[in-house]
């Protein structure tokens, strides 16, 4: 039977804003945006972790050389002009005029040499860019030249990256940080600056306008364009409880939600001053994370026993409900068309709970509890925790449902432990489809010395992403792209789980929110 969805009760939102807080809205309060995010900022490097979380506190802080528009073409954004040569090999970029760091210092080409780097070890896109590389040098302070060992065409593609790792500029002294350190000074060129002195971990983290940015005169689209601030200060407030947030937004204390609890979407759809629109233009996905390192599912075997028990009808249904547009998708690079790849195409198992618990028990499964992570402040995410744990019930599994924060799964989820000594079996989330449809972009697929949390090794698909990515002809790319599914699926590198719609909720008296894979707060002002 489906998971039955939860019913929370709507209470009262409790004083949540500081002294400091209420002086700022007395002064102006149409420039101070009160926001609840998707979680509790944590870590703030937005190169050392993909969590969507950091990625959009990455937006308000740093600045890319370039971004996607609307239609998801990159454009100029740190970058002036730029320039290749004849044979697709040199390639010159030099900055535009008024670029400043937070600390007043200017932002030059030996900053984005080093900050190109370290995106390049940590990111896919970035490492596949890095492989070809021969050189990346300053040749002066504003201008640096990037030769390639061969052309290849996702230069602007990969310095645009829009999803998580986004190529974010920082300063020369920060960049040159190990990439597996994460940075803690929050030093950026963007529209925006994170005030330390003002955080408060687990409850508020406080961005204000940087008077000295210099925005592009383009109008803004998507992450491209001019990052005209509107607004003063922003001031996100961590509130797990959904109720809470909802009531809040509804009687004014917030302003917008980032990620509003999907049972609650019809309450706010029915208040007076709310609006619930669709963010995302193409929507996310979810999956499921499998570590590949420990008993069970370190055999394919038993990977597969829990793939072909996957009902993703129920899993949409117990975290969208049905007033939320979904659809099933057994892709790992998502279906962005309205026709995405079958099922059967793929050679996805479908089993039924028999079959399934009768294939995990040959798998050698031994009847450990498997622990499944499950974030119990995200609304999102943890109906998929709760449905999981059902699944691997049915088929015969004992189960650990290890409550806990979405910051804390992001810190448990790099372990590499045995599960019952700080490690994990599974756990749940989502991305963009923009982020996840090609092997370039999509993280959370990679393999062996590119693999995402869980580890998964399948040789077949590195050699698979590499002809993909070397390959200049699209017609052939649409065939290895059909191979790498096929083969993701046979390895059960994850387990896609469906895909949705995204929305957000604001007061409507807010303007200008920009559609994207991340919540821009650039463009957007309080009436």
């Amino acid at each position: 039977m489906p998971l039955r969805r939860r019913q929370l009760p709507l209470i009262a939102a409790p004083a949540l804003l500081s002294a400091e807080s209420r002086r700022a809205m007395a002064q102006d309060p149409r420039r101070v945006v009160r926001s609840v995010p998707i979680g509790d900022l944590r870590a703030l490097d937005p190169i050392w972790t993909t969590t969507y979380l950091t990625r959009n506190h990455g937006y308000l802080v740093w600045d890319t050389l370039f971004a996607l528009d609307a239609q998801n073409r990159p454009q100029p954004q740190m970058v002036g002009e730029h320039g290749v040569s004849g044979d697709g090999r040199e390639w010159t970029f030099r900055l535009r005029d008024g670029l400043r760091w937070h600390d007043g210092q200017p932002v030059t080409a030996a900053d984005c040499v080093a900050s190109i780097r370290r995106w390049g070890a940590r990111d896919g896109m970035g490492r596949a860019l890095m492989r070809v590389t021969e050189s990346l040098d300053p040749r002066d302070p504003r201008t640096f030249v990037l030769k390639l060992a061969r052309p290849v065409g996702f230069v602007l593609e990969a310095l645009g990256k829009i999803d998580s790792n986004v190529p974010f500029m920082m300063p020369e002294r920060l960049a040159r940080t190990d990439p597996n350190t994460a940075v803690t000074e929050m030093v950026g060129s963007g529209p925006f600056r994170f005030l330390r002195e003002q955080w408060i971990p687990g409850a508020r983290v406080v961005y204000e306008r940087f008077r000295d940015y210099v925005p592009r005169a383009e109008p803004a689209s998507q992450a491209a364009g001019g990052k005209v601030a509107k607004i003063d200060r922003i001031e996100s407030l961590y509130t797990p409880d959904a109720a809470t947030a909802t009531n809040g937004l509804i009687t004014g204390e917030f302003d917008l939600l980032e990620s509003p609890a999907p049972d609650l979407v019809p309450l706010m759809q029915r208040a007076r001053d709310v609006v619930v629109a669709a963010n995302d233009p193409l929507g996310y996905v979810y999956f499921m994370a499998l570590n590949h390192l420990h008993p069970p599912f370190d055999r394919v075997e038993a990977r597969r026993a829990l793939m072909g028990a996957v009902r993703q009808p129920e899993f949409l249904v117990a975290t969208q409900g049905t007033h939320i547009p979904t659809r099933e998708c057994g892709a790992n690079f998502g279906c962005a068309a309205n026709e995405g790849p079958q099922f059967q195409e793929l050679g996805w198992p479908r089993l039924t709970d028999a079959q399934a618990r009768d294939a995990f028990r040959a798998a050698g499964y031994d009847g450990r509890p498997i622990v499944v992570m499950n974030p119990a402040d995200n609304a999102t995410l943890s109906p998929l925790a709760l449905m999981t744990a059902e699944t691997l019930r049915r088929i015969g599994a004992a189960v650990d449902l290890v409550a806990m924060d979405w910051s804390g799964l992001v810190q448990r989820r790099a372990s590499r432990n045995a599960p019952n000594q700080g490690g994990w079996n599974i756990f749940c989330t989502n991305a963009t489809v923009t982020g996840v449809q090609n092997p370039l972009l999509n993280v959370f697929v990679g393999n062996c010395e590119s693999g995402w949390f869980g580890w998964p090794c399948d040789r077949r698909i590195m050699e698979l992403n590499d002809a993909w990515t070397f390959e200049g002809d699209p017609a052939k790319q649409r065939e290895i792209l059909k191979q790498l599914e096929r083969t993701h699926v046979e390895s059960v590198t994850n387990i896609p789980l469906g895909q949705y719609r995204s929305v957000i909720a604001h007061r409507r008296n807010i303007r200008g929110v920009l559609p994207g894979p991340a919540l821009f707060y650039w463009n957007l002002e309080k009436l």
